[in-house]
């Protein structure tokens, strides 16, 4: 209820790298005319013209964010005399105009003197086609044509192409819709759909790219292994010997990227001319007029005949169309390759989309042109004798029928499995190719090409994913070196990882696992894209205007439905991996805020749910307490925040308010000052409510404005809860008047009424001062001990307070000395009774008197309460009057209702002696409490706030019956854990220190109590 003063501790945001560029020291200087204004208008304002500058975030690794003159400032400029001032620049806490911390802009960032960085080719492009022209091009290709024929053949490849096309062109929307920076795949998908989809498929995308490097490797050391093995120079035997070529290509791949990206892009560069020329290689192969001994094997030069025969499927050995595609797959799964180094690019929002829409046009023509040419020259079995010639009157059979044209008979390979042909034979390329060498050398730069991009890829992404710091202890890798940021560590531990599984890995078992890992990744980047146009932010506006968001969300489907068609067990595994991580994030509730769809969506969603509501009447089996909470500041009233929390938990509106009292300028400095710490405090303590502040004159003002205008729609509170005024006998006329004033309003605005009066206080809001100054002073201790250092510590938000941090200190010091042992005791006694309501309850009772039919409104909150988990072992006891001689009759009436409302409690107590009088001491207590307030000789005119004997004599029996409900209270209730009363309605005609006074001498002196009135509209029914 009163004004909170505190402020919130600094936030670190401990994304942003200070140590990366340190932003100037900025020294306190008067406004400088800007040219460009005074070139515009003529004269100087403090208005600024339009600038990109003011559009940074804070944490800009350029160190330098200008700042608009804020509205208030302009509004009051001239009030000032002018004496505003507003810096051109200043420099970056970590924090953002939010408050929340913020991407580092790298927009703005100039990179290290000699620092690389890459152009659309040398870093999208070449990286893209490198990873995508695997060994399967080489290798697997033949068999696949094979197998499905060229037809199906196609369709594999353009289907392949169809799901990283529609993921390109999503990848290319997202990308430009702002600044990218490091982190690829990662930093897409958590920029777009938040931290919790990022932060999931981010770790998995890393380690499905070290482990991709052991798999490319051991493809390399295999080929290397049978090359020995024909010359037989075996070193130990054909496992170990894989295991030790593996790792010393490993060692060898790590050398070139610790030695930095110029150096991995020199060697992508040679290693994609060797490739290219293992392609010229083939295709000039075909043309070559083939030897006696390759026709054997099934090699001629082209004819249609062969063309024709290997357009229809022959799938064999229990193959189908989607093994086949599974297969072939995988070597499509490249396109992220440029991403991933996103950071390393000169204009990544332009590089992106043009290089990776490329990459696969030129890879997918390669790969079918590749095919067609083998598919024109290969049959799709041979024997491999050169004396299975066609005898002329013996008929040929079996698959290969082109064959007996061009002289060969290899009708035994229907009987007998052959060795060669497209469908047996993976060596076909180098048989065709018109030096068979350069295809080895082909299939090692494929292999190198890929394991090396794997092994850039994935700690660039892991090093993004532990800055954000979304697994805090993943924070380690984090730090870079050298001009280009590298991450060692994170080299270091892909490597650990990757000669493991070359070491001890089951590749051939983990290989579909990590095509889903792509896959997914994958299909979260086309949903970003899906979600981010469906929730139709203002904020999405991507500069690539060629996608479609039903087109994104098929490609999401489609690369689901690859995962399962792949390898089933792998999809499901896949999928069990990523929930899991999604909810460790969610739980862990990463502090970023990166604006994501997730959040746009929401919004929609709930002004939508909204709007449909606002169309539906109420209905009392529908209502619910929304309670709007008077606790001042969110940390000031704990135990009544907690209650009211009880009270709605996640099933209701709860909404803690304070009221800001005092001239306006200041007013609204300090609550804009204080509301996201307050929403933020109350988030971080997990308590499912809003905050809401008003700025007044006048309290009472303020609290009228926020019961009239609190909530939106039919989401809007219903029943006001305030503390009890304990000090209302010293709080002065004005206090007493507008606290009874603000319970006369809510009556007058329907609203039910709760009152909470906890013996030891509810206001802890000067222990919460005291603990932020305490805080401030600490803060400022490290502060002066930095800039006496002799470096002068380091430059940042210190720099121009330095010549008067001691002084502050001693002040703070000063304030925050220690209190008094009683003061001591007291405050503990109320930091204990503040965190009543916050732990579980103990065994015990909730005492319902529930003197007067309010709708039913005392009876239900504290049915609610016995729901929740805190209060489930407090069972309900209800309290009611009734008529001497016929306490059973009464009983028993209260016992159906409460059947037919479906309440349980255990025990029913009918007061029959509530019209006794009072003792004379209890009498007593009453008569020095408004003794103060008495009017005896007085004329009614000269105070007329105070009580008159004549209103004393007319609510004798109302003040009595106060007085009677105390002793019964503390006769029958002591030992609650929680009373309820019905509250006696404050009439409007009755003096408001009276009304204080019933209120006082009911509640005194008993455990926690909370005085109900509902609205007199039913809350409770007995109709289905």
């Amino acid at each position: 209820m009163e004004r909170s003063k505190s402020n919130g501790g600094e936030h670190v945001n401990n994304a942003y790298d200070a140590t990366l560029d340190e932003p100037p020291h900025y020294e306190e200087t008067s406004r400088a005319v800007r040219p460009s204004v005074v070139s515009a208008f003529g004269h100087d304002t403090l208005d600024r013209v339009p600038n990109i500058d003011f559009y940074r975030n804070a944490g800009s690794v350029s160190g330098h964010r200008a700042v608009r003159p804020s509205l208030q400032e302009l509004h009051e400029v001239f009030q000032k005399n002018g004496e505003i001032s507003v810096p051109d620049t200043v420099e970056d806490d970590g924090e953002g105009s939010s408050g929340m911390p913020c991407d580092p802009d790298l927009e703005s960032a100039v990179p290290k003197e000699g620092g690389v960085k890459f152009g659309w080719i040398r870093g999208v492009l070449v990286r893209c086609m490198l990873n995508i022209w695997g060994v399967m091009l080489f290798i697997r290709l033949s068999w696949i044509f094979g197998n499905s024929g060229w037809g199906l053949g196609i369709v594999v490849i353009i289907l392949s192409c169809v799901v990283t096309t529609i993921t390109g062109l999503s990848m290319s929307a997202i990308c430009t819709n702002g600044v990218v920076r490091g982190g690829g795949a990662y930093y897409l998908i958590s920029r777009s759909l938040g931290p919790e989809f990022g932060g999931s498929i981010g770790l998995i995308f890393a380690f499905a790219n070290a482990v991709a490097v052991a798999m490319y490797v051991v493809g390399f050391a295999e080929t290397v292994v049978d090359l020995l093995k024909d010359n037989a120079a075996i070193m130990v035997d054909e496992v170990n010997d894989i295991r030790i070529v593996g790792c010393i290509t490993v060692v060898l791949l790590l050398a070139i990227s610790v030695a930095g990206m110029e150096w991995e892009a020199k060697a992508q560069i040679i290693l994609l001319v060797i490739l290219l020329v293992a392609i010229v290689n083939v295709i000039v192969g075909t043309f070559i007029p083939v030897t006696e001994s390759k026709k054997a094997r099934g090699i001629f030069n082209y004819n249609s005949k062969i063309f024709l025969e290997n357009f229809t499927p022959d799938f064999r050995e229990g193959e189908t169309f989607f093994s086949v595609f599974a297969i072939f797959f995988p070597a499509a799964t490249g396109i992220l390759a440029g991403a991933n180094i996103s950071g390393d690019l000169r204009d990544p929002q332009a590089a992106i989309p043009k290089g990776t829409l490329l990459a696969i046009l030129i890879t997918g023509l390669t790969y079918v042109g590749i095919a067609l040419c083998v598919s024109a020259t290969v049959v799709r079995d041979a024997t491999g004798s050169i004396n299975d010639t066609a005898t002329p009157g013996v008929p040929c059979t079996g698959p290969s029928i082109a064959a007996c044209e061009l002289g060969y008979n290899f009708s035994s390979c229907a009987e007998t499995k052959c060795k060669f042909g497209l469908s047996n034979d993976v060596q076909v390329m180098t048989m065709v190719s018109g030096f068979g060498p350069l295809i080895i050398a082909g299939t090692f730069s494929a292999t190198l090409s890929s394991a090396l991009a794997s092994l850039v890829s994935a700690p660039k992404v892991f090093q993004a994913l532990c800055q954000d710091n979304i697994y805090k202890i993943l924070h380690f890798f984090a730090k870079g070196y050298g001009k280009n940021n590298e991450p060692i560590r994170g080299y270091v531990l892909t490597f650990l990882i990757s000669v493991a599984f070359i070491l001890v890995g089951d590749l051939d078992t983990i290989a579909p696992i990590i095509s889903n890992f792509f896959l997914a990744s994958y299909a979260l980047i086309n949903f970003s894209c899906f979600h981010a146009s469906y929730a139709k932010s203002p904020g999405w506006r991507p500069a690539y205007k060629y996608y479609n968001m039903w087109l994104s969300l098929m490609g999401a489907l489609l690369c689901c439905v690859v995962m399962f068609v792949i390898n089933w067990w792998a999809a499901l595994l896949t999928y069990g991996i990523e929930i899991l991580l999604y909810i460790y994030v969610t739980v862990k509730k990463p502090d970023v805020n990166w604006g994501s769809s997730t959040q746009a969506v929401t919004f929609v969603s709930a002004v939508g749910n909204a709007l449909s509501l606002s169309g539906v009447d109420d209905h009392v089996k529908n209502f619910r307490p929304q309670i709007l909470a008077l606790t001042g500041g969110a940390r000031n009233r704990p135990a009544l925040l907690d209650l009211a929390h009880s009270f709605c938990k996640n099933y209701g509106l709860c909404l803690t308010c304070e009221v800001f009292v005092g001239p306006r300028s200041e007013a609204l400095e300090e609550m804009n000052s204080g509301m996201e710490r307050n929403q933020l405090w109350l988030r971080k303590n997990k308590r499912k409510a809003f905050y809401a502040a008003v700025a007044c004159e006048e309290f009472r003002q303020g609290a009228e404005c926020l019961l009239q205008a609190s909530g939106l729609g039919r989401m809007k509170p219903n029943t006001l809860m305030i503390g009890f005024k304990r000090n209302w006998r010293t709080a002065g006329t004005e206090g007493v008047q507008t606290y009874v004033g603000i319970l006369h309003d809510a009556f007058d605005f329907e609203y039910g009424t709760l009152i909470l009066r906890m013996d030891q206080g509810l206001d802890v809001s000067h222990l919460v001062e005291a603990e932020v100054e305490m805080l401030k002073a600490a803060w400022e201790q490290r502060a002066l001990e930095s800039e006496m250092m002799p470096n002068g510590g380091k430059k940042g938000m210190f720099r121009k307070s330095r010549k008067s941090s001691t002084h502050v200190l001693a002040t703070r010091v000063s304030v925050c000395a220690p209190p008094t042992p009683q003061v001591a005791k007291m405050n503990e006694k109320l930091l204990e009774a503040s965190a009543q309501f916050k732990k579980k309850q103990p065994k015990g009772t909730i005492d319902v008197w529930w003197l007067f039919d309010d709708g039913g409104l005392t009876l239900l909150l504290p049915y609610i309460l016995t729901t929740r988990k805190k209060w489930k072992d407090s069972k309900l006891r209800i309290f009611i009057a009734g008529q001497p001689g016929r306490s059973d009759l009464d009983k028993q009436e209260m016992k159906s209702m409460l059947q037919k409302f479906r309440i349980n409690c255990t025990d029913i107590n009918v007061i029959d002696d509530i019209h006794i009088p009072p003792r004379a001491d209890s009498l007593r207590k009453l008569d020095d409490m408004i003794e103060p307030f008495r009017l005896h000789e007085e004329s009614k005119d000269s105070a007329p706030w105070k009580i008159t004997d004549e209103e004393l004599s007319t609510f004798e029996e109302k003040t009595n019956l106060q007085v009677r409900l105390n002793e019964l209270l503390q006769e029958k209730s002591k030992s609650a854990n929680l009373i309820v009363v019905s509250m006696p309605i404050a009439r409007k005609g009755v003096s408001d220190f009276l009304y204080m006074a019933w209120l006082d001498i009911l509640t005194k002196d008993l455990p926690p109590t909370l005085l109900i009135r509902g609205n007199h509209k039913s809350v409770l029914t007995f109709y289905s």
